[in-house]
């Protein structure tokens, strides 16, 4: 009939049409399928190409570490063998005048009035020269040690091995505490009874130092701190404390070819205060093993003068300096009694067989370090991890 025709056409009309927007929503999703896609991939690549520039930026960065330390060594290696050099330079001059000397004495009758001259002109010399460090180095100060009155353990903490000590160059009664022979933290107390009485390290002031420091020959004078850096032959840092910040450095000529003392290996460069200020020791094995002694310019850091002294580094565990006078500790490898064997003054005023045999009270053991504190007349010393205070009996020399 007509009515079935008519409703049949419209069905068709309607399926046609549902199938055609079907197409169209498969083919408008098949497309946003497609672009998701493609703006995944997109997205993907950026990133990568972000990792691979963060990449090369911080290979960049490790690149121009390795270069400005690689500079930075190479400065160090450049100071260090001009310091070599000059130091060549003055055992030259030394040995030249020695040869000079023994030389004239086998010249012919005809050259011994100007040879005499000569000496005579070398003494002269060597007297000005004396008089110029008995200026540098107040001759005013003349005592000399006689006695170690007493002993007294302030406290047991820490490593067996270690430095404390006070800021002679200050008024204030803070106490330093340098644990180990190779650290970074320095531990600063209000007074000697803080440091006694602390039950733990935490109430300490902690002072982190840019670089290690090697052995415990290291001292504290006028608010720094000047210590030989781990890792390096002879370089002496000069940090300041308050400000935190490394101020300056040396490279001390001849130093750290062997242990200053051979008990105690770990310490190559020692240094030291007295009352004339900044001092270090070391050994050196081109004079058999014998100390050197160096005075040096706290301020700017320069060598005012150095002195081979007599006293071996053989079974030596420490030495501290006096009014410019060298005392040398000694002790046997088992640990037993220290005792000051060697004396070495550096203005020829005093000889070892002057000064008694002292041996340190009261106790058997060895010593990481013995600090002299000028402004309090004790010895600082750490022995087998305990922290000792050694008062020391002077005279004036005669």
């Amino acid at each position: 009939t007509m009515a079935n025709l008519q409703l049949r056409f419209l069905s068709v009309s309607l399926f046609t049409s549902i199938v055609g927007e079907a197409q169209y929503v498969m083919q408008d999703a098949a497309l946003m399928h497609y672009m998701d896609r493609r703006f995944q991939s997109l997205e993907n690549r950026l990133e990568k190409c972000n990792q691979d520039i963060m990449d090369y930026v911080e290979e960049f960065r490790d690149f121009s570490k390795r270069i400005i330390s690689r500079l930075e060594r190479l400065n160090v290696y450049k100071t260090e063998f001009k310091n070599e050099v000059e130091h060549l330079l003055t055992r030259v001059e030394r040995a030249q005048r020695d040869i000079d000397y023994f030389a004239s004495g086998k010249d012919s009758d005809a050259c011994v009035e100007v040879d005499e001259d000569l000496v005579e002109q070398q003494q002269i010399e060597e007297a000005e020269e004396r008089r110029k460090i008995k200026l540098l180095l107040n001759a005013s100060c003349d005592n000399m040690l006689t006695g170690i009155k007493s002993l007294k353990i302030v406290k047991k903490t820490g490593d067996v091995h270690g430095s404390w000590m006070k800021d002679p160059g200050k008024k204030h009664p803070k106490i330093y505490f340098l644990n180990r022979s190779k650290n970074n933290v320095i531990l600063e107390f209000a007074n000697i009874r803080a440091f006694m009485e602390s039950s733990n390290m935490l109430a300490a002031r902690r002072v982190v130092l840019p670089t290690y420091w090697q052995g415990t020959g290291h001292v504290i004078y006028k608010d720094f701190l000047f210590y030989h850096r781990y890792g390096s032959l002879n370089e002496i840092i000069k940090y300041n404390i308050h400000k935190r910040n490394i101020t300056d450095r040396m490279l001390l000529p001849g130093a750290g070819q062997m242990p200053a003392y051979q008990l105690f290996p770990t310490t190559k460069i020692d240094l030291a205060i007295d009352e004339q200020g900044l001092w270090a020791i070391h050994a050196e094995p081109d004079i058999g093993g014998n100390l050197v002694i160096t005075k040096i310019n706290h301020h700017t850091m320069a060598v005012e003068y150095t002195w081979d002294t007599s006293c071996n580094s053989k079974n030596a565990e420490a030495a501290f300096m006096v009014c410019k006078t060298l005392y040398v500790v000694y002790n046997t490898p088992s640990g037993g009694t220290s005792r000051i064997e060697c004396v070495y003054n550096v203005l020829d005023a005093l000889n070892t067989y002057e000064v008694p045999l002292l041996h340190f009270p009261k106790r058997y053991g060895s010593h990481s370090v013995m600090h002299y504190n000028p402004r309090e007349k004790e010895v600082f010393a750490w022995g087998d991890g305990s922290q000792i205070i050694y008062k020391l009996q002077t005279s004036q020399k005669v």
